[in-house]
């Protein structure tokens, strides 16, 4: 497997970009973690209240949540330890992004489904 991405706010929507991460990633090689206190599974994978519940390390996360919900979340990235946090278009409110960087964490302001050299269109 490759590297492990939390997709936080994973949704067992398939129209929604929280279920289209989850699919990108996979099909790109990465080892998906959905993250969503809402549901149980998500795309047939074992879905996380948070990344504080994963039982292993995790790379990255990309962020499909409202600012004021990413903005919570943070801390608990933080002290999770991950390496790079994706802010998708909706979770990209200023404060959020000034947070992450206070907190340490290195944020990245982009659609992460485009980062796998995919297109959101293309699920």
């Amino acid at each position: 497997m490759g590297k492990v991405v939390a997709v936080i706010g994973a949704s067992t929507d398939r129209r929604k970009f929280g279920n289209k991460a989850v699919r990108a990633f996979r099909q790109a090689g990465y080892d998906v973690v959905p993250i969503n206190p809402a549901h149980a599974e998500v795309e047939g994978l074992h879905t996380y209240g948070s990344v504080l519940d994963v039982p292993r390390e995790i790379d990255m996360a990309t962020v499909y949540v409202p600012p004021d919900t990413a903005l919570r979340l943070m801390p608990e990235l933080a002290r999770k330890g991950i390496g790079e946090v994706w802010l998708n278009p909706g979770a990209d409110d200023d404060e959020v992004i000034d947070e992450g960087r206070r907190l340490g964490l290195k944020i990245i302001v982009a659609c992460s489904i485009v980062g796998t050299g995919q297109r959101p269109s293309d699920f």
